[in-house]
């Protein structure tokens, strides 16, 4: 039969006991809370005063940092890092090795491309289609565009080299 407790040390040498969630098995500080119908996977960390929201989904090697509020039905892919006090809304979708800053907020139904780097202290909303199209006639290394799909402004943030 598998731990439901593991101890792990932190920065400061202090021995934080960890709880695996039920639905993936992740691990969750014992003060944070993740809602049951929430999917932590096994390799996944959500840290103390954390709030997963119902029906989240948390990849693969995903450290979700202290303080972070993560929405309903909020998609986050591989081996992302969500920074410290950062606030991501429902609906949203994090692709595989973001990493969010600290204090980022990410607004309802907002798309993060996968390699993103995102700034400390960014807010990232959506704008509609018309946004869109006035984007891709003046596109900026701060402006991430997705054909048919909303807009989401990041000031200071730039991808991370594709191969």
């Amino acid at each position: 039969m598998a731990r439901m407790i593991e101890e792990l040390e932190d920065e400061t040498g202090a021995v934080i006991k960890y709880k695996r969630h039920a639905n993936g098995r992740g691990l969750v500080a014992p003060t944070a809370r993740v809602a049951e119908s929430a999917y932590i996977d096994a390799t996944a960390y959500v840290e103390a005063e954390a709030r997963v929201g119902l029906d989240a989904y948390v990849g693969a090697g995903s450290w979700i940092d202290r303080g972070v509020t993560v929405g309903d039905r909020t998609f986050i892919g591989a081996n992302v890092h969500v920074g410290a006090g950062s606030v991501v809304g429902s609906g949203v979708r994090i692709g595989s090795n973001a990493k969010l800053g600290r204090d980022v907020m990410v607004g309802n139904g907002v798309r993060v491309d996968r390699d993103l780097r995102v700034a400390a202290g960014t807010v990232m909303e959506l704008h509609g289609a018309a946004a869109s199209r006035a984007a891709l006639a003046a596109p900026s290394p701060a402006t991430r565009v997705r054909l048919g799909m909303p807009v989401a402004t990041v000031p200071g943030a730039l991808p991370r080299n594709r191969r």
